[in-house]
């Protein structure tokens, strides 16, 4: 990486300045001379592609770590945990768990529950809001106002398109784009499907996702929303997409003009576009009452967390505040193209298609997901809900039934 000395300078820097204080457990201590060495093994749990070999992410921030921490001496062992599998994997056993690991911020709840993620503490937690916008703060905030987390990019999807289809105008409106282009759309998914209900009104554990007594609410507007997609995987310029790739492998072959996916499909999508590679914010959709309503995905962030029952939480803590730092996101996005959630560095991504559209969906077009544990519970009956519809299963002589019978699903 032809930057990485300037980076691993401004890395530096900023560790050192954090490291006398920036313990979770909020305790202190005069800080170890350099001739001094405390032995240190530290585990770290992160996704394969930030550490296929020693030139990759993960190794080349712990070389950069233990060279701005020499009063340690680190015995690194890494393995591969998807972002997404944390919480599940942690809590089979907090204690035996990995020192550090990345997760999604949707595993916050279950993983404050397990008693297996350190509270920052007050410098890394000013850190994080210095670096962060307000929606990505409260992506790590538990519900008892403490921060539990190092965001380093943000999780949502947005809108690839092809851009000789269709004009910047046409891209606000899901209806025209249906009129000019083969549009893809994953209705089986519950974390996309949710995106029309969200936008009519429906409201999940309240409008900020932090009311578990306000429980999971449809809304007033979710059969007319019903009956619309009811429509729209009967329209010929609608196609299926699936967990199985089958929106992108349409793009791919030329038979799907619009994919909604993430920043993971970047390159793919480019590659399948070529010079018409697009991508932007959710548009709206129109239903056939004539009420137009703006579709909002689920947004959150993917964050560095340390475990407190760590051998050496304080060194583990530390780590975890480099890991989301600002020189971190920046070597993230320069070697992974890993979009940063810190503001300062968003002069980096202004020629990435991609990256502009995830930045103004968090935005423009999104609600904070959830990070209730009791949010475990949305999301199987949703995709059964889902799955009803593409299969035809659900119509617009029963959709209001149905929802009913769905909205039921959630008052148990």
């Amino acid at each position: 990486m032809t930057n990485m000395k300037k980076i691993l300078g401004a890395g530096t820097a900023l560790a050192l300045l954090l490291g006398v204080s920036a313990c979770g457990s909020g305790s202190s201590s005069s800080s170890s001379s350099a001739t001094t060495k405390t032995a240190v093994t530290l585990t770290v749990w992160g996704p394969s592609e930030d550490q296929a070999n020693s030139s990759s992410w993960l190794p080349k921030m712990e070389a950069a770590f233990q060279k701005a921490h020499p009063e340690y001496k680190i015995t690194w062992k890494n393995s591969v945990v998807a972002e997404g599998d944390a919480a599940t994997t942690v809590k089979q056993d907090a204690s035996a768990a990995a020192d550090v690991y990345m997760f999604s911020n949707d595993q916050l709840g279950t993983l404050i529950g397990a008693g297996a993620i350190g509270q920052l503490s007050t410098s890394v937690a000013k850190q994080v809001k210095s670096q962060n916008d307000s929606s990505m703060v409260t992506s790590v905030t538990g519900t008892d106002g403490n921060l539990y987390g190092v965001p380093y990019t943000g999780n949502t999807w947005f809108m690839y398109y092809n851009k000789s289809k269709f004009s910047k105008s046409d891209i606000k409106s899901l209806n025209t784009m249906l009129e000019k282009g083969k549009v893809s759309f994953n209705l089986s998914n519950s974390w996309y499907l949710p995106a029309f209900y969200v936008g009519a009104g429906a409201t999940i554990f309240g409008k900020d996702g932090t009311k578990d007594s306000s429980g999971i609410k449809l809304g007033d507007n979710a059969t007319e929303v019903t009956k619309y997609l009811v429509s729209l995987v009967k329209n010929a310029n609608f196609v299926k997409d699936d967990d199985n790739g089958a929106g992108l492998a349409a793009m791919q072959n030329g038979k799907a003009d619009v994919l909604f996916s993430g920043t993971w499909n970047a390159d793919a999508v480019k590659k399948a576009l070529g010079d018409n590679y697009a991508a932007a914010q959710l548009p709206s959709f129109t239903t056939e009452d004539g009420h137009t309503y703006q579709m909002k995905a689920f947004s959150g962030s993917k964050a560095a967390a340390y475990n407190p029952n760590a051998k050496n939480p304080k060194a583990a803590a530390l780590f975890a505040a480099f890991l989301g730092s600002t020189y971190a996101q920046k070597a993230h996005f320069t070697m992974r193209s890993i979009v940063p959630t810190d503001t300062s560095l968003k002069s980096l991504v202004t020629d990435d298609p991609a990256a502009v559209a995830q930045m103004n969906t968090i935005s423009n077009t999104s609600v904070l997901q959830s990070t209730l544990a009791d949010m475990a519970n949305f999301w199987d009956p949703c995709a059964t809900f889902g799955k009803a519809i593409v299969n035809g299963e659900i119509t617009a002589a029963n959709a209001a039934a149905k929802t009913t019978a769905w909205q039921a699903s959630y008052n148990k």
